[in-house]
């Protein structure tokens, strides 16, 4: 039997009389639970753009990403288009009827310069232009919802899309820019609304939208 006794000083690291629990150990500062401060947590993957850019939170450059905006001057133009479409049909249809234009004039003598100015319209024209209204409402509904192209748009090769990831309107959406276009145009005020809207569409940063295109969130783009 060796008598060989443990030699002075520290005791042996190991020495399993000498070590501590687990839980009572000092925590280690390469630990994750060590006592040094937390690492960083690790960076937020970018920001998806999607197909259309920036979006409400995307880069500094929200066209990023998108189809080229349609110019101002063939937006205007699509929309005579599918204007005149509309119109000549309607007129023709209500000339059985007395037209779908009634206008009296003011003193009834027809020969004052001033009648211009002092037009009355009459209950036949308002069932006429409610008849518009639904026309024109349906017309734009069905062909944004089908694939984003009026007829006029298919012509000058445009489209409307949503704002967010570029895909065809819903029929929710569709009615809705439909409604808030055509019912101040035809019923309300149409000479102040087409020209705020006009006016929108070359001022209008950065996606030219008229007031229709804000309500729905939409965006007109070019197409090939």
């Amino acid at each position: 039997m060796s008598n060989d006794q443990p030699a002075s000083g520290q005791p042996p690291e190991d020495d399993p009389f000498l070590k501590k629990p687990p839980h009572e150990q000092p925590p280690s500062s390469g630990s994750p639970y060590g006592s040094g401060p937390p690492p960083p947590p690790p960076p937020p993957p970018p920001y998806d753009p999607g197909p259309y850019g920036g979006g409400p939170y995307g880069g500094a450059d929200p066209l990023a990403g998108m189809p080229p905006l349609a110019e101002p001057g063939k937006r205007i133009l699509a929309r005579l288009i599918d204007f005149l479409i509309i119109s000549i049909p309607l007129y023709l249809i209500s000339l059985p009827w007395g037209g779908a234009v009634e206008v009296k004039n003011g003193n009834g003598d027809g020969n004052d310069f001033g009648d211009v100015f002092s037009q009355t319209y009459s209950g036949h024209q308002m069932i006429w232009s409610l008849i518009g209204l639904v026309v024109y409402v349906a017309y734009d509904t069905y062909f944004t919802h089908k694939d984003g192209r009026t007829l006029g748009k298919r012509m000058l090769k445009m489209r409307v899309a949503m704002l967010n990831d570029g895909r065809v309107p819903d029929s929710g959406t569709s009615f809705l820019r439909a409604v808030v276009l055509w019912l101040p145009a035809l019923l309300c005020c149409p000479c102040l609304w087409w020209l705020i809207n006009i006016v929108l569409m070359f001022t209008d940063k950065p996606y030219r939208q008229g007031l229709h295109d804000k309500a729905a969130k939409t965006v007109v783009v070019q197409t090939n």
